[in-house]
């Protein structure tokens, strides 16, 4: 489990680490976005990297193109390449840039090529040569030499002055961000004021006070990069001639020669000749002709100027061998002197054995043992000359590759004279130059990069025109259309075939509109059914789209339709612009001219072209209903016609109506009860006998049959007691109702009162005693049971209770008191 777990965790590092250099890589691309967001981050970061120097420009940033051309490049997909190397440079890969071209390589392949560079240079040397002199190795492009000491070996930016300067998506690729604060070239004091940046500084923008060329003019504020000027005004310098001044107007440097013609004698004074008045001395080609001193001989000089000199043949004069010296007159010439001549011969070895002679000495004819140059071999032959033997040299020669088949070398082999032939990196060209050891210098070779029209054209590297993409072209593309439109829509050049049309199509139909979709002739058509697999082992193959003109769809145009029964104007797409049902009733008024028809819209015949066309047809439906038209109030029965216009006839039925006090049932005619009035009905429903209600007193109404509610003076004669009951009187009922009369008791019905309360007395108190007595006679029993006198058996304890005078007398007493109270109430 371990070990899995190990080999678990291995492999998911790898895949993290392989996707973070996916990630990366895509990142760090030279120019990674080709869409417009892209270009809008480039622009601003073109623009803070400027900032500071436009500035110092009022906004000019004209002299700022090359160095634009080189930052442009950083962004630009494939731009940066390296020319050892052939590939793309990348954001997160170290580089060197040439101080000379600015070009910029991979800082592996720089210094692989600095290492290669000194040892083919240093490897002909002896060992007593080497390490005596430091050569030099240039650049791969522009041949700039650099010392050894100045091989590359970390990795900075372009101003020099961060290593290994962080990745930031915000800045130029390989730059600190920091002001470049190089010094301008030529050395003027100021430094560069843009931020770290690839390509040459842009020129200084600094102001300063300078005067003309010939300071005649005053000082004025100029660029610092623009100071010299002229004035305009003539010069005024005296020229070399000493005799003119300078004419032309105010100039940098030295004054040119002067232009005048005049003229001037040759150095001897023989002859004159108008010659430019900037070179006054001449020669002619006359011999001077002057006699020596001697007397005897002219001088043989060409124009010269001052004296002659002595006769070259007075003094001591040598023999030809130059071992005797004779002193004789200029008109004698000098005698041999007979002594052998001794010069050393051509051969070097030999001397000539003559006797002294004029002239040069004889070709050296001694026979010498003479060794070839190889040192193979050894031949007797003439020292003068050569031997050379047959024998070819197998030593390889400097390239490492060829041997060098010379004749008799003598061992310091020549250079290589084949052509290397070998295929550069572009794959497109073969090296040029002698054989040699290493690698090949770079494709020297540039190759233009075309859009499809070729009117925008980049350069790039011999051999990466087949992976850089095509420019951004700006042009629009020229392309004729393929549809049926006479111009196609405007879009910018490109490869492949032009997107498909977007314009309208605009073809007219059959109903006259004109087609308002997008362009159709060359609509992306998928094909189906073509190929039958073979069974289920065949993977399906991908659909195939073929290019086809498709027909114009319907037309949309909306177009006021009126539904079928006139009751809504819709809009509908002019290909299904026909009379429509509108899904609503009819609702047209019928013959009987309470309903209206209920069919589903649908279409309605006029009778007469003057009809209103909400009239009714035959289309629509009968009326089959029974009259709903509303009854006179009171008539619970319905008409007996079927639905029909105009009022219903009169109700002759018979009501069944009970009368108002629900008793009797009346039979009345229904025309009489709705038609009558509140009185007439009153009279109508009355069954004329007495009214059964009773009133609020309890006796029955004595009005006649009647509606609502009964009245309330009862006439009724009731008796009205005293409070006691033994009283009475009779009085008219409405009249008690009222409260009006009541009846007092008198004083035996007082005085009956009180010995009533003390009877009731005397027998509350007899309660009390024998509640008393009884609870007496429980606490005793209570306490015998405590004593525990009886503890085996246990008896009920018997008590005798002597009862009172009351509960003996109390029948006898209270038989003859009810007997008079209820006669007294009975009275």
């Amino acid at each position: 489990e371990l070990s899995s777990q190990r080999k678990f965790d291995e492999i998911k590092k790898a895949n993290q680490a392989a996707a973070k250099k996916l990630v990366e890589d895509q990142f760090s691309s030279s120019s990674e976005d080709d869409d417009e967001n892209a270009e809008v981050k480039q622009g601003k970061i073109l623009a803070k990297t400027f900032t500071i120097y436009t500035s110092q420009t009022d906004g000019d940033a004209s002299e700022l193109e090359r160095t634009r051309q080189y930052m442009n490049e950083a962004f630009q997909s494939g731009a940066m390449t390296c020319l050892i190397c052939i590939a793309s440079v990348k954001r997160n890969q170290a580089v060197w840039s040439c101080y000379g071209c600015f070009c910029i390589f991979h800082l592996v392949c720089i210094q692989k090529w600095a290492k290669d560079s000194l040892f083919l240079v240093s490897s002909p040397l002896t060992d007593d040569d080497f390490g005596k002199k430091d050569y030099p190795w240039p650049c791969p492009k522009c041949r700039f030499e650099y010392k050894r000491s100045e091989t590359p070996s970390r990795y900075y930016c372009y101003c020099g002055k961060v290593e290994n300067p962080t990745l930031d998506p915000w800045l130029v690729p390989h730059s600190c961000g920091q002001i470049c604060e190089k010094e301008f070239k030529p050395s003027c004091g100021h430094k560069c004021l843009l931020l770290c940046h690839p390509g040459p500084c842009p020129p200084c923008p600094k102001m300063v006070t300078t005067t003309c060329h010939c300071k005649k003019a005053k000082p004025v504020p100029r660029r610092c990069s623009a100071k010299e000027w002229s004035c305009c005004l003539p010069c005024g310098r005296t020229l070399l001639c000493g005799q003119h001044t300078c004419e032309n107007s105010c100039h940098a440097g030295d004054c040119q020669p002067c232009p005048r013609v005049s003229k001037q004698q040759c150095i001897c004074g023989r002859q004159t000749a108008e010659r430019l008045c900037a070179s006054p001395r001449w020669q002619c080609d006359q011999v001077c002709g002057k006699p020596l001193p001697c007397g005897n001989h002219t001088c043989e000089q060409v124009c010269h100027a001052g004296p002659c000199g002595d006769c070259p043949r007075s003094g001591k004069r040598s023999c030809p061998c130059e071992k005797s010296k004779f002193t004789l007159p200029c008109t004698e010439d000098v005698p041999t002197c007979g002594d052998s001549c001794d010069k050393v011969l051509e051969c070097g070895i030999h001397k000539c054995s003559q006797r002294c002679h004029r002239g040069p000495c004889e070709t050296c004819r001694q026979e010498v043992e003479k060794q070839c140059r190889c040192g193979k071999h050894t031949k007797r032959m003439p020292c003068h000359k050569p031997y050379l033997c047959e024998t070819k040299c197998t030593k390889i020669r400097d390239c490492q590759k060829h041997q060098c088949r010379r004749k008799c070398c003598s061992g310091n082999c020549p250079p290589c004279d084949q052509v290397c032939g070998r295929t550069l990196g572009c794959r497109n060209h073969k090296c040029p130059s002698g054989c040699h050891r290493g690698s090949c210098n770079p494709c020297p070779e540039t190759v233009d990069v075309k859009c499809n029209c070729g009117k925008t054209v980049i350069k790039v590297p011999c051999g990466r025109e087949r992976t850089i993409k095509p420019p951004k072209c700006k042009q629009l593309c020229s392309r004729p259309p393929t549809c049926h439109h006479s111009t196609q829509e405007k879009h910018y050049c490109h490869f492949g075939r032009c997107p498909p049309c977007r314009q309208s199509c605009q073809k007219t139909l059959t109903c006259g509109h004109l087609c308002p979709v997008s362009c159709h002739d060359e609509a992306l058509v998928k094909q189906t059914g073509l190929h039958q697999s073979a069974g289920p082992w065949e993977q399906p193959s991908e659909p195939a789209f073929i290019q086809t003109a498709l027909p114009c769809p319907p037309c949309e145009v909306p177009i006021p339709v009126e539904c079928l029964g006139q009751h809504e104007v819709s809009p509908l797409p002019c290909h299904s612009a026909n009379p429509y049902s509108c899904k609503r009733f009819c609702g047209r008024l019928l013959d009987c001219q309470n309903h209206t028809c209920m069919k589903e819209c649908h279409h309605v015949t006029k009778l007469n072209s003057s009809a209103d066309g909400k009239k009714v047809g035959p289309e629509c439906s009968q009326c089959e209903e029974e009259c709903t038209k509303p009854r006179p109030s009171g008539c619970p029965h319905r008409c007996v016609l079927p639905c029909h216009p105009g009022d219903c006839p009169s109700c002759l039925q018979m009501l069944k109506i009970k009368c108002h006090c629900k008793l009797s049932i009346l039979y009345i005619e229904c025309l009489k009860l709705t038609c009558a009035d509140l009185k007439e009905k009153e009279l109508l429903i009355s069954c004329k006998n007495q009214c059964p209600k009773e009133l609020p007193c309890g006796h029955r109404c004595k009005e006649i049959c009647h509606s609502g509610s009964c009245p309330l003076n009862c006439s009724q004669k009731v008796k009205l007691r005293c409070l006691c009951k033994r009283l009475k009187k009779e009085i008219q009922c409405s009249k008690i109702q009222e409260g009006q009369v009541s009846l007092e008791c008198d004083a035996l019905c007082k005085e009956m009162k009180q010995k009533a309360s003390e009877i009731k007395e005397a027998e509350a108190k007899a309660a009390i005693e024998e509640e008393k007595r009884r609870q007496q006679a429980e606490l005793e029993a209570f306490e015998n049971r405590l004593k525990g006198r009886r503890k085996n058996k246990r008896r009920k304890d018997e008590v005798e209770v002597e009862q009172s005078s009351w509960q003996k007398y109390k029948n006898l007493i209270m038989l003859p008191v009810f007997g008079v109270a209820v006669v007294m109430v009975a009275w």
